[in-house]
């Protein structure tokens, strides 16, 4: 896309989607003097299965409340900050001092568990800013937007770690389906966010400005600017809705305390959350529950690697990530197959219950026949579906197809309700009927005959088959204009004589 599109295409969007950004589940409702909405925020991360369950088995139940925290004076917090090595400006005033109070003072416990999940995330993070060539310390931003919460969904929808709107997913490629949330994909999320971030520096070329643009829109900071006539965030920031005032500062006290945390006696939490991990590429249909159950993998720890998959099935529509221990990889590829049948039609049945063998018996589900097609010339995926009424998705699935074509002579597995199934033998025996019919009346007339056109068949050779009867005369009887227009399977009417 082209570049100039691109970013007019990102502003336009502000005056629409990013208007509701005003609304998102911020953290911010009175930034300089309440934070009750930014706790609950962060609260809501300790409700993660795997934060909860590494802090229990690590036994690990005392926030550090008695911990003697080093008291900073405003020379040391501008010192340790000017110090912090990073390409963003790192302003300090009184508003960045509460939120680095808030981190370091009030939450120490949600802190802990964030350094511990960082662990596992900024290196994901890290690597997309820097396919970016952005300045890394963006990776403290989803510790303000989300907690490091991969599948936090604000009341507006926002999702995910970076907490992408739906129209901002889209324009950078997060794919959002019945199945999927890209935008609860820590690696796609990441890669998305980057490319944002870039494109925002693209239209400021002020960090302070594009993060405050993150989290309002540029449409607000376009409007800031004019309403103040100045071009720095702290110049605008008496024009900013009310949460943006909180969100800089918040970055800059995240970063702060995050870099900081030895010096603030702060210790990360143990996460349960492999360091190691690996990809595999899947293309057809899986659950994460066979996967837990055959390689032993706890279902939440598989769950919480693979956020994205909302009714934790992989579809296979496409071929699809998977995100492994890494120790796990080798003995998945071993037993691919194996995975793939383990109870499918129990772990399927509750997406197309009347396809699906039912579990509580030896056979197909009530009113369910499979049944064998096979594909005919002229036949498409649509055609097959609307004739026995199902759907084309179905029948890719269940025939492990991810192409949009059919092969003539393929035999395909399809799911068909047994009503379906009995209509169409009758319609079959009719047909039948009429044709032997048809035939044997005009035989024993001793007028035509017909003939189904078979494989390698041409008018010179069917016509041998018959006294007395030449190409030319079928090709009149039956208003054929091209005799290489034969087809299998058409009906040639053909004059004999007695």
């Amino acid at each position: 896309m082209n570049k100039t599109i691109l970013l007019f295409l990102i502003v336009l969007l502000s005056l629409k989607s990013f208007s509701q950004e005003e609304n998102k589940d911020t953290i911010f409702n009175n930034p300089e003097i309440d934070f009750k909405e930014f706790s609950s925020n962060m609260d809501s991360m300790l409700s993660l299965w795997y934060v909860k369950n590494s802090i229990l088995n690590n036994n690990i139940n005392s926030t550090n409340d008695t911990v003697v925290v080093p008291y900073y004076s405003d020379e040391m917090y501008v010192e340790r900050l000017s110090h912090m090595n990073t390409y963003i400006e790192m302003t300090y005033n009184d508003i960045v001092k509460k939120y680095i109070e808030f981190y370091s003072l009030k939450r120490r416990r949600q802190v802990e568990v964030m350094l511990g999940l960082s662990e596992y995330y900024f290196p994901i993070f890290e690597q997309a800013l820097d396919k970016y060539g952005l300045p890394l310390e963006l990776k403290f931003l989803p510790v303000i937007e989300s907690a490091l919460n991969p599948s936090a969904i604000s009341r507006a929808r926002a999702s995910g770690l970076w907490q992408f709107m739906y129209t901002t997913g889209k324009l950078y490629n997060l794919n959002v389906t019945t199945f999927i949330d890209e935008r609860q994909n820590p690696v796609k999320s990441s890669e998305a966010a980057a490319h944002y971030l870039r494109d925002l520096y693209d239209i400021y070329h002020d960090w302070q400005l594009v993060i405050a643009a993150y989290n309002c829109g540029p449409g607000n900071i376009n409007k800031a600017i004019k309403r103040s006539g100045k071009t720095t965030y702290w110049g605008i920031y008496d024009k900013l809705p009310r949460e943006t005032r909180g969100y800089v500062p918040a970055y800059i006290a995240a970063a702060f305390t995050l870099t900081n945390y030895k010096e603030l006696k702060l210790i990360p939490r143990k996460i349960e959350l492999p360091k190691a991990t690996d990809t595999v590429m899947v293309y057809k249909e899986l659950h994460l529950g066979q996967v837990s159950e055959v390689l032993k993998i706890p279902f939440e720890k598989l769950k919480a690697l693979n956020p994205q998959y909302k009714k934790d099935i992989i579809p296979g529509y496409d071929t699809l990530p998977l995100m492994l221990p890494a120790e796990t990889i080798t003995q998945f590829i071993i037993l691919k197959d194996s995975i793939f049948n383990y109870k499918d039609s129990i772990y399927f049945s509750s997406i197309h219950p009347s396809m699906y063998l039912n579990s509580n018996s030896k056979g197909l589900s009530s009113g369910t026949k499979r049944i064998t097609y096979t594909v005919k010339s002229g036949d498409t995926f649509s055609s097959v579906a609307k004739k026995y009424k199902i759907t084309s998705e179905e029948i890719k699935l269940w025939n492990d197809i991810r192409k949009n074509r059919l092969t003539v002579g393929k035999k395909l597995t399809l799911y068909v309700s047994e009503e379906i199934v009995n209509s169409k033998k009758q319609s079959a025996v009719k047909n039948t009927e009429v044709v032997n019919k048809e035939q044997n009346l005009d035989v024993k007339k001793g007028e035509y005959i017909y003939y189904t056109v078979k494989s390698g068949d041409n008018l010179y050779s069917i016509s041998k088959k018959y006294n007395n009867v030449t190409a030319d005369q079928i090709l009149k009887l039956n208003n054929i204009t091209n005799p290489r227009s034969l087809k299998v399977g058409q009906k040639l009417k053909i004059k004999t004589k007695e």
